[in-house]
């Protein structure tokens, strides 16, 4: 639900401050309900709570790490980009501390400019939200049509909440004009907040400093549009000015910390029945003041209505997006749509389009199963599947099915035709008797079913089964693995439909194949962000828009800084910044892991070189793949970086990732032996306790144990602490605490026997000069 994603969103970090305040709010709101305190008191203090949190949090964020020097790649661009969530969070913080004051002096004022007063601070506040939210980052622009959609559910969600704030609002002593804007303005609020806490971005910092910007604005446009002596009605203001105020926070530091979540499923159903029931309650209570609609209320019924028109008909009309502005972004027009994506490789056949006389078209594939017609021709080609797609563009429903094939052995062009051939002949006998089989020449099949969602999904999974069979071809046993892409009939022109299901098949590709994906917006979104990060990515170390920034590690017992960790950002001019977690699927698809690997491990030897000028003695923590930790060359390059800057090998801290240590198990054994042979430490990075092997860990040379919070708070979970320890003993190991965002977090991960600790209770990723100013704090830091 979209208020459990809220309070998930405010108390996912530091828990306890947050939970405080929210349960003291909470205490005060039944308090003032029952009648025991004024509700503008009620409304103060609990604005007072939310507000001095919130802005303590974003104090600490406005002075958070620099931006880099000119001297760093990416130049000036990268300073001013690197210094916007900064602008971002000092302006934030001031339009919270402007919120909260807001609320504070309200009982403090005389009844008749409490309205006065409450405008003025709402204008002041709105100011200052406008301005923090436009120095945010920038996201990457949403495409036109998906754009305008999202609009229109947000104005007709908007329009319904409009008519229900109109007839809940109090109309005695409030002018007509007075409580018309103030209802459009309560209306529109809360449908923005409702439709950004229910997008595909909701789990985005940026989302969520919107979001809690708006609830702040609904929170002070309530106070501002409630007339004095309106008695409890106040208290309507203080969950939004609340969840408001920790909101922003929360965002902001997302965006600060990493805002690279990917976009989630858009949930639909609170967008449709929210407002539903707000209308339905707010129409009840007026019947049962005795009042009847008047003719605002009419007018503002009918609102929803040119919305709701112009929806429809943006979902019947061409879905044109940006991904069919490049033709190499999506289907294109004079080959099949299902030609090869980068994460293809070796097509069921590939042999050049046949022709009536040739191929399936002449083996006239047949039925097998019941009401099968034998010999019956199956049609080929693209121009044949969007005759069929016409001809059933009439019905209410309907489904396409493409299938693309992936032979795991790479035969010669005859087997790969017989292959498909095979195919042709298991979809049909799978089939029923009126649906369509067609051949795409090229890499697969396409079947055009006359049913809905869940027996298409059905019919999906029985081709995913008869494809996986073996296939006897030319003497040969080969193996198939399908990827169904599916999308309705009824979600326009059949190129359109085309494209969705392609798409569809796209994301079953990347997934890992074997499997059936639908079509929805958001895949789309996230097909054009992936050839976006194809596009872009080839050529960011050339054009110096690779970054690296470093985290300190510290002593646990002493509280002193042993070493820091790099981590890597791509600073794209066009994508903005782009976090590992996004970056280096698309580097391996793209195979470019090493190039961006040797970058990383020279700049990172060059800054721990830098630093350790002066007789200071730091390590240097660095990420590394699987498959870069494999290649052959890994251990001698590593040497000869260090050689090159003069860094001692015992400076050099190299981290693989423990979940795909062993897939290669043997040569991963061999390389960390070879790099711990020169005097290079080795770590085990999101180390598992629960999913660990001993008798494999026990073949690795490790000198470090990385663990997240979740293991060392042995209060909640001793035997799994135990079995840690009893790891890193076996290992001859320490431990590293990683991760350790609370004080009570830190405080476990020291009784736990964690050596060192990370994270942003103990210190934040900044850049070198921010990291170094905080070395000269600790002048007797050498290790």
């Amino acid at each position: 639900m979209p208020v459990a994603s809220v309070f998930r969103a405010i108390v996912r970090r530091s828990a306890l401050p947050e939970t405080c305040v929210l349960a003291v709010v909470s205490v005060l709101v039944v308090v003032g309900a029952a009648g025991s305190m004024p509700a503008l008191a009620v409304v103060a203090l609990a604005g007072a709570a939310g507000s001095t949190l919130a802005g303590v949090r974003l104090s600490r964020l406005a002075a958070g790490p620099d931006a880099p020097t000119l001297g760093t790649p990416g130049g000036r661009l990268a300073r001013r980009r690197a210094a916007r969530p900064r602008r971002a969070a000092a302006l934030l913080h001031a339009a919270v501390v402007s919120a909260g004051l807001t609320a504070a002096v309200l009982p403090l004022v005389a009844v008749g400019g409490r309205s006065t007063a409450a405008v003025a601070g709402l204008a002041g506040t709105a100011a200052l939200l406008g301005g923090g939210l436009f120095s945010l980052p920038r996201r990457a622009a949403t495409p036109g049509r998906l754009w305008w959609r999202r609009l229109l559910d947000g104005a007709v969600a908007g329009a319904c909440l409009v008519l229900t704030a109109w007839l809940l609002l109090p109309y005695a002593g409030v002018p007509t004009p007075v409580r018309l804007v103030a209802a459009v303005a309560i209306g529109l609020l809360a449908g923005s907040v409702l439709a950004l806490l229910t997008g595909p971005d909701r789990a985005s910092g940026i989302t969520r400093c919107r979001a809690g910007a708006g609830l702040i604005l609904l929170a002070l446009t309530l106070l501002a549009a409630l007339p004095t002596g309106v008695g409890r009605a106040a208290l309507l203001a203080v969950a939004p000015l609340v969840i408001g105020v920790l909101l922003t926070a929360a965002g902001v530091r997302r965006v600060v910390e990493a805002d690279g979540e990917p976009p989630l499923a858009p949930v639909v159903w609170p967008r449709v029945v929210v407002p539903a029931i707000g209308v339905v309650l707010a129409v009840v209570h007026q019947l049962q003041s005795g009042q009847l609609p008047d003719h605002t209320t009419v007018v503002l019924a009918l609102a929803a209505v040119p919305a709701l028109v112009a929806r429809e008909l943006l979902n019947v009309g061409p879905q044109t997006t940006p991904a069919q502005t490049t033709q190499a972004q999506t289907t294109p027009t004079q080959a099949t749509p299902t030609q090869a994506t980068p994460t293809q490789t070796a097509p069921a056949h590939t042999a050049p389009p046949p022709t009536a006389e040739t191929g399936a078209g002449k083996t006239g594939a047949g039925k097998t199963g019941a009401g099968a017609v034998v010999g019956e021709p199956v049609p080929v080609g693209r121009a044949a599947l969007l005759r069929a797609l016409a001809a059933r563009s009439e019905s209410a429903t309907g489904t396409l099915l493409v299938v693309d094939l992936h032979l795991t052995e790479v035969p010669g062009v005859s087997a790969r035709d017989d292959v498909a051939a095979e195919a042709v002949r298991r979809a049909r006998a799978v089939t029923a008797a009126d649906d369509e089989v067609i051949d795409l020449a090229g890499s697969g099949f396409a079947v055009v079913t006359g049913v809905a969602a869940l027996l298409a999904y059905a019919l999906g999974a029985r081709l995913l089964e008869a494809l996986d069979r073996p296939y006897e071809v030319s003497g040969a046993v080969l193996r198939s693995r399908a990827s169904v892409g599916l999308a309705e009939l009824a979600h326009g022109r059949p190129e359109d439909v085309l494209r969705q299901a392609d798409l569809a098949r796209r994301r079953a590709v990347q997934l890992g194949r074997d499997r059936i994906e639908w079509y929805d917006a958001y895949l789309e979104e996230q097909l054009v962000r992936r050839l976006d990060l194809e596009r872009e990515l080839p050529g960011a170390v050339a054009r110096g828009e690779l970054d690296l920034v470093y985290q300190p590690v510290i002593g646990l017992a002493d509280r002193l800084p042993v070493g820091t960790e790099a981590l890597l950002r791509w600073r794209s001019p066009v994508l903005g910044t782009v976090f590992p977690a996004e970056l280096l699927p698309v580097a391996e698809d793209l195979d470019i892991v090493g190039e961006l690997g040797v970058w990383v491990l020279d700049r990172a030897c060059r800054q721990v070189a830098e630093w350790s000028v002066g007789g200071r003695r730091l390590w240097m923590a660095v990420n590394v793949t699987t498959r870069e930790l494999i290649s052959p060359d890994f251990v001698p390059r590593t040497a000869a970086v260090l050689a090159a800057h003069g860094v001692a090998p015992d400076q050099l801290v190299i981290e693989v990732a423990e979940p795909r240590v062993c897939t290669e198990l043997p040569t991963v054994v061999a390389r960390l032996a070879g790099l711990r042979s020169l005097g290079i430490r080795t770590a085990l990075d999101d180390f598992r306790a629960e999913q660990a092997s001993l008798a494999q860990l026990r073949r690795l040379p490790i000198d470090l144990l990385k663990v997240g919070p979740e293991v060392t708070e042995a209060s909640r979970d001793r035997p799994l602490l135990d079995v840690v320890v009893t790891v890193a003993d076996r290992l001859g190991a320490e431990l590293v605490a990683e991760g350790l965002e609370s004080a009570h977090q830190v405080e476990a991960a020291c009784r736990a026997g964690c050596r060192y600790g990370q994270g942003y209770e103990l210190a934040r990723p900044a850049t070198a000069e921010r990291v170094e100013a905080y070395f000269e704090e600790f002048p007797s830091a050498s290790r």
